[in-house]
């Protein structure tokens, strides 16, 4: 075997060659082209920030312009987009003042928005992302209570008039039921009984909330209190006296996983995930 030729002659060139192939000397070159390129595509990366220079990007008059558009459906006029403009850099100029003078210290306006934005910023970071069937399943067993359906009544009604009988009205309605008294839903006297009323003589498939809005809460909530199948009352409500025969009388129930919309589930389970995450966040800056 014949040994490695020296270069003994030249000892400085074989000190170059060795550096040559040095590895760290490649790594500084690649780094110090890298670095030249960044600076030629960047020649204004090293300039001083300007505190008193405002500047508004092309998103910031892409986001003025969207603005003007899902107000007026259009796009502004050159001199409209120019007044938007003036009016953003004359809000950028009074806020800038109002922090070297301190007016945000102690309003209590300043800290409820900042507040607020500290919240969605923590809700963003931690974003739930999309939940697999077996989550939601678990989450919907421990509440399903939120997705209660509420009580339902079929009713029909005969109604007395106080603009009509005055101080009466009450006394005509008692007077009634003893005449309907064992007598069925569709007699027809019960008719000729009551008095014309300004909405519906029945009520079919109807919430507690929803007859609350015709007749009154006291009416609506003493209606659930009923038994089906016979004439009942009288029953004040802000309308006058009833008389009330209920068809029948739904319970509130709580609803199983497949019955309910999947996307108010998801819906319901995305809010908590937030809320837990605005939860964490604030648990961690209380801490620090």
């Amino acid at each position: 075997m014949n040994a490695p030729a020296l270069d003994l002659g030249n000892p400085q060139r074989s000190l170059l060659t060795r550096w040559l192939r040095e590895p760290l000397l490649h790594f500084l070159l690649a780094g110090l082209a890298l670095f030249v390129l960044y600076r030629a595509l960047n020649p204004a990366a090293d300039l001083p920030v300007n505190p008193r220079r405002i500047e508004l990007t092309i998103d910031d008059l892409r986001q003025l312009d969207a603005g003007w558009m899902a107000h007026y459906h259009r796009h502004p006029s050159p001199e409209e987009m120019r007044s938007l403009v003036d009016a953003r850099i004359r809000e950028e100029i009074l806020y800038r003042e109002a922090l070297v003078l301190g007016l945000e210290q102690g309003d209590p306006l300043v800290k409820q928005r900042l507040a607020e934005k500290m919240d969605f910023l923590a809700e963003d970071a931690d974003a739930a992302g999309e939940p697999q069937p077996d989550q939601l399943k678990t989450w919907f067993a421990a509440n399903a209570a939120r997705f209660a359906l509420p009580a339902r009544i079929t009713f029909r009604h005969l109604y007395f008039s106080p603009d009509k009988r005055g101080a009466q009205t009450k006394e005509a309605a008692v007077h009634a039921l003893a005449t309907l008294s064992g007598k069925p839903a569709d007699a027809p006297e019960a008719a000729g009984l009551a008095d014309r009323f300004l909405f519906l003589d029945s009520y079919r498939d109807r919430t507690l909330e929803q007859l609350a809005n015709v007749f009154g809460n006291p009416f609506a909530e003493s209606l659930f209190k009923l038994q089906p199948g016979t004439w009942q009352g009288p029953i004040e409500s802000g309308l006058g006296w009833h008389l009330v025969w209920v068809d029948s009388l739904a319970p509130e129930r709580v609803p199983a996983f497949g019955e309910v919309d999947p996307a108010l589930i998801q819906s319901e389970w995305s809010a908590d995930q937030r809320a837990e995450a605005r939860r964490h966040a604030f648990e961690a800056l209380k801490a620090r």
